[in-house]
């Protein structure tokens, strides 16, 4: 399951705006973040990035109480990974804290572990970590090139295209 955050900034403070998710079978969910009343974070060139205003978020975006409890209930038990858990792995506990849950109830890996994975996963002879390490890197950067705008599901469903992909690559590779 992969699963990308949209943020108010790059700051220390910044908070998370929009999250979504995707699962190995297409199963999907994205949901605009209503800023809870102590998030004051905002930047224009953020807000340029991912086209999501503030206005936006008041009118549509839902209260980070019910966008935490739907994730606990949808997430947990599974393995959840993002391209940067550093930042995202932010947001969430930012989220998280904000709904009252606690910060690590929910726990982010990093997506190109996932891919490292797939990729041992389908070779049925020895291959050397570099050899896995060349594909993975080289997958990811020809698939970033052609990067959509930055919202949170076009972004964590690049993630999942990512992993079939290698899992497809690797697979050529050993026929």
């Amino acid at each position: 399951m992969f699963l990308d955050f949209e943020a108010s900034s790059l700051s220390k403070k910044s908070v998370p705006i929009e999250v979504a998710w995707v699962f190995e079978d297409g199963r999907s969910r994205s949901m605009l973040i209503r800023p809870a009343s102590d998030w004051d974070d905002w930047a224009a060139d953020a807000e340029a990035i991912h086209g999501i205003s503030r206005d936006l978020l008041a009118s549509e975006g839902l209260p980070v109480e019910q966008v935490a409890a739907e994730m606990i209930e949808a997430l947990t038990g599974h393995d959840l990974y993002a391209s940067a858990p550093s930042w995202d792995g932010k947001w969430l506990s930012a989220l998280l804290r904000a709904a009252g849950f606690p910060r690590h109830a929910l726990r982010l890996k990093k997506s190109r572990d996932a891919f490292m994975v797939a990729a041992r996963d389908v070779n049925e002879e020895p291959v050397s970590e570099d050899e896995i390490s060349r594909l993975v890197d080289g997958i990811i950067d020809e698939s970033k090139a052609t990067v959509p705008a930055h919202r949170a599901l076009a972004d964590a469903t690049l993630e999942l295209e990512i992993w079939k992909l290698v899992r497809e690559v690797a697979r050529k590779r050993n026929s």
